[in-house]
Order: C-alpha cells, then sequence, then structure tokens
C-alpha cells in the first residue's frame, strides 16, 4: 500500500499527506500493517509525498517508530524530504527533539508531542493541564476544567492498567486559530478496547463496535481499581458535545464517534490492534486566521 522494500535488510514507508478525515486513519494503519508481523532491521520514514500532518498522525508515527525499536529494529526519519513548513511544525511540538535532533520545542500552537512508557499520571495531569485546556484557547471555568482533565486520565489509565503495551502511550494536539478547534490525540500499540471488554465479559463473540458502545456508558469500566468510578468517558463525552466538538475512538475493526448530534459505533473498514482516540473542541474565542501549517511564535 504504502511501502518500498529497498534490501531485505530496510523497507522505507511513505508517509502521505496525513488529515484526520477516516481515509487518513486508513493510510495511517495501514503503515502499521505494512510491518506487523515481521522482523525489519530498519525501516526508514520518508515524507517526500507528504503535504500536511495532523497531531494525530504524529502521534501516532512516534509510537510507530518506537515499536519498531522495540521490536529490535532501526527507525530513521529522513527529515531532508520533509516540506519546511512541516518541520517546523514537528520542531515545535517537540517531535523531532525527541527523535535525536537538537532543537527542543517550543510553546506555539501545539500541544507538544508526548511519550510517556510508564504510568506516570501525575505527570500526565500536568502536561494535560499546562499544554491542553490550561492554555486559555477553550472558555472553560477552573472547577470544570480540572474535572474533565481528571476524567481524560482515564484514557490513560485504561491503557496503562489493560492496553498490555510494552511502549506506553503517546500524545499530540494543537490549536487550529482558523478553524477555531483544539485537537488531541491518544494512542497505544496494546490489544485494544474489543480485547480487554470482551475479556472482562467473558464474551469472545461480542462485536467490536458493540464493546466501544459498552466502554462509552457511564460505570462502565474494565479497571478493578474503578479510578474515576468508570465516569471518565461518560463525562468526556458531555463535555465535548457541549463545546460542539467530537471524539473519535478506533480500535481493532471498530469506529466510534460522537458527537453533538450522534453517538455512532460501526465496523471499520481497516484493522488497528490499539487504540486511538481524538478528540476535537471548538474553542469559544475567535482568532486570526493563519495557514494551517504556519508555526506561530
Amino acid at each position: 500500500m504504502s511501502f518500498v522494500a529497498n534490501t531485505s535488510l530496510t523497507i522505507t514507508l511513505k508517509v502521505p499527506t496525513l488529515n484526520d478525515d477516516k481515509a487518513d486513519f486508513i493510510w495511517m494503519f495501514g503503515l502499521w500493517q505494512q510491518i506487523r508481523g515481521i522482523d525489519i532491521p530498519k525501516v526508514i520514514f520518508d515524507f517526500s509525498g507528504c503535504r500536511f500532518l495532523r497531531p494525530n498522525a504524529v502521534a501516532f508515527l512516534g509510537g510507530l517508530a518506537r515499536l519498531i525499536e522495540a521490536r529490535g529494529g532501526q527507525a530513521t526519519f529522513a527529515w531532508d524530504t520533509l516540506q519546511s513548513d512541516i518541520k517546523g511544525n514537528l520542531t515545535q511540538n517537540g517531535f523531532l527533539y525527541a527523535f535525536g535532533e537538537n532543537q527542543q520545542g517550543w510553546k506555539g500552537n501545539s500541544v507538544a508531542y508526548r511519550e510517556d512508557p510508564n504510568d506516570n499520571l501525575e505527570s500526565i495531569l500536568n502536561y494535560l493541564d499546562d499544554q491542553w485546556l490550561g492554555r486559555g484557547w477553550v472558555d472553560i471555568n477552573q472547577t470544570l476544567k480540572d474535572e474533565i482533565i481528571q476524567n481524560a486520565l482515564e484514557i490513560y489509565s485504561n491503557a496503562f492498567e489493560h492496553g498490555l503495551s510494552d511502549i506506553g502511550v503517546f500524545t499530540c494536539g494543537q490549536r487550529y486559530p482558523n478553524l477555531n478547534k483544539l485537537k488531541l490525540t491518544v494512542i497505544d500499540f496494546g490489544v485494544g478496547i474489543p480485547a480487554n471488554v470482551r475479556h472482562f465479559l467473558q464474551d469472545s463473540q461480542k462485536l467490536a463496535e458493540e464493546t466501544l458502545r459498552w466502554a462509552f456508558q457511564r460505570g462502565k469500566t474494565t479497571r478493578p481499581s474503578r479510578i474515576c468510578g468508570g465516569t471518565g468517558l461518560d463525562s468526556l463525552k458531555k463535555f465535548v458535545k457541549s463545546k460542539q466538538g467530537k471524539i473519535e475512538v478506533y480500535s481493532h475493526d471498530a469506529y466510534g464517534l460522537i458527537d453533538e448530534t450522534q453517538e455512532i459505533y460501526q465496523s471499520a473498514p481497516t484493522f488497528f490492534e490499539g487504540t486511538l482516540i481524538n478528540i476535537t473542541i471548538k474553542c469559544d474565542v475567535n482568532y486570526h486566521n493563519f495557514t494551517e501549517n504556519e508555526v506561530l511564535f
């Protein structure tokens, strides 16, 4: 689909322009499928055909590179194939620094790229406050902000407790002033929501889309400690709906969409073993218009 095998020891993954429409997620998961279950000493990420990267793609590519490394391979990014505006954003959000470049990121419109190999929930909470909801981009009072950030931790808690991923959780986001939107992606490369729910309910035949529906209902959790009491995802749903935003979730061959008018769970035309949650919130303050790839200092 999207790779070229150069030698028996090297594979080049061609990264296309990646937005956050369904077709883009299918392309992303196709990259994962190309290396799934095979022994690859070296993978090169080539961006020569890429014109734009949303934060969902940034978080995904970072996790995919770490997955390759965890399996004993070498992941290399061909930085010289990046367009200058994309490279500027990847520098700003800290992605380049995370993969060996010298320039550290800075606070612009990015919600910084983050890797969490371990469940340091206090550090993640501070990140969500400092980088996501605590920067004045969304009109929200302190009490509600603290509640939503605490609720969002359930995404991370579930991934660490039941995701069974050796490489942890990956996050990235972005504010788009011209679109008046704030986006955040949280992804793990673990066993996925369907596997967890089926095991918990002892129902191996439950459809993947039905496991997503179950997981997003109030009071439902597979976590025996019941931190957040299973209310986190439900509260997050209500908050996003109130901000005219949406939550999208991909796990196994299932897709979920929650916005102010609908809540649907259906089969997806692709497969990804882990879980990706994409959150979009409409900001309440108008900003000047900028191009989507412009780096704001």
